[in-house]
């Protein structure tokens, strides 16, 4: 299993590249942290925005699909146009719009104007993290690629944590607008810290524009074999679980405990921190014990963590199933995109694009799903969420078998045969 060659791997021998690819990793993971936190700081706000407007607190909330599915569609175009034009013009297109969009929102005085300007940093921040996705396939071999997308993912769960958290603690002292323009500022302070690595950016070779018929080849050549349909359809069905658990988690604490927003927010930080504390180790242990070892465990962790919270556990336990929770996201989807990257041959970007896509559109439907499920109980849906997560782990046993590295795949198959 071998992935692209990389930009940066194909000069590791030049003095200082390393490091500047190294330098890189953590631009892109600080791109994706500022990006991630924007799109979870919102829901923490919603009575606050739904005061200042005069609205209700429903009519608000659908300012958080109206950011997540325009992004998650946007992703297929971004990752097209990369394999076409290449990544640098995209890449800082995306950021700078990302920056500039975020900053807007805050002239925003109606609810209407606030959902467009959702809708329209959606479309244009979602090159950032695919794009980032592909240039780590790019810059590192298959084999050691597990760190550096676990720093990534680590980056989008640290996000996912601290904007929830710090939406809320923040907000009393600098508004809404000051969090929407705080946001934007941090954006264009990535974009400059970006801007010396624009070598790196240029380093991957372009392809050739393809026909309507080549795009629609390269989406089946994708879902085409059984590696491409089970990994891709793992990557759905996970970001439902997690988003679904994780979306409805402040209306359980509020419920079950009787939190307020800054209680909340801090009883979900910790979602954040295996990402940030475990990632880039849980990457090296993929590249070495390989994917189809670690998945099942982090599957089985997820369901783990939302069957504990059915329990009526004590608050700090509680916090401490979040934090589990984190860790079977960190053991999954950063290792979903490993395999991605050495799906997509002559259109990684494609590859890539169709990644962050399935992702983010499961996200919205996780939310969406457990919403239905929680008219029941809380009890009902993360009892269903946690079912359907462990009977996923069981079958990724076998599913995911053959994902191991390459010297280990090789010593299996010739034990198998001399076994016959």
């Amino acid at each position: 299993m071998s992935g692209a060659t990389a930009p940066g791997a194909a000069a590791d021998s030049q003095p200082g590249a390393r490091d500047g690819r190294e330098r890189l990793l953590w631009v892109l993971a600080l791109a994706t942290f500022v990006i991630f936190f924007q799109a979870f700081m919102v829901a923490p706000v919603i009575p606050q925005l739904s005061a200042a407007f005069g609205a209700s607190a429903e009519r608000i909330g659908l300012i958080v699909p109206a950011y997540l599915i325009p992004y998650g569609i946007a992703t297929l175009a971004y990752g097209l146009l990369a394999d076409r034009i290449g990544i640098r013009t995209l890449m800082f297109a995306s950021l700078a719009a990302f920056a500039v969009l975020t900053a807007l929102t805050a002239t925003a005085h109606s609810v209407t104007a606030l959902a467009a300007w959702r809708v329209l940093t959606g479309l244009g921040a979602s090159g950032v993290v695919p794009l980032a996705l592909v240039l780590v396939g790019g810059m590192f071999p298959y084999e050691q690629r597990g760190r550096p997308l676990g720093w990534l993912f680590g980056a989008m769960a640290g996000g996912m944590a601290f904007g929830s958290t710090f939406g809320a603690v923040l907000e009393p002292f600098v508004g809404w607008r000051g969090l929407f323009l705080i946001v934007g500022a941090a954006g264009l302070g990535v974009l400059l810290l970006l801007m010396p690595h624009r070598g790196f950016l240029d380093a991957r070779p372009r392809q050739a524009a393809g026909t309507l018929g080549g795009l629609i080849r390269g989406y089946r050549d994708l879902l085409g074999t059984r590696r491409g349909r089970r990994t891709y359809g793992y990557v759905l069905l996970n970001s439902v679980f997690h988003s679904g658990v994780f979306t409805w988690l402040g209306v359980y604490f509020e419920r079950r405990y009787h939190l307020g927003p800054i209680g909340i927010g801090l009883a979900l930080l910790g979602y954040g921190v295996p990402g940030f504390l475990f990632g880039p180790a849980i990457g090296r242990a993929a590249d070495r014990l390989g994917r189809g070892r670690l998945l099942p465990v982090g599957l089985g962790l997820g369901a783990f963590a939302a069957a504990a919270l059915i329990l009526g556990l004590p608050l700090l336990a509680a916090a401490v199933a979040v934090t589990v929770l984190s860790l079977g996201y960190d053991m999954t989807q950063p290792l979903f995109a490993g395999i991605v990257t050495a799906l997509g041959g002559k259109r990684p970007g494609q590859a890539m694009g169709l990644n962050v896509f399935l992702l983010f559109i499961g996200f919205g439907l996780g939310s969406l799903v457990f919403g239905e499920v929680l008219r029941f109980s809380f009890g009902t849906a993360l009892g269903v969420f946690a079912a359907v997560e462990l009977a996923a782990a069981v079958a990724a046993v076998a599913l995911f078998q053959s994902e191991l590295p390459s010297g280990t795949a090789e010593t299996i198959s010739r034990m198998r045969k001399a076994a016959r």
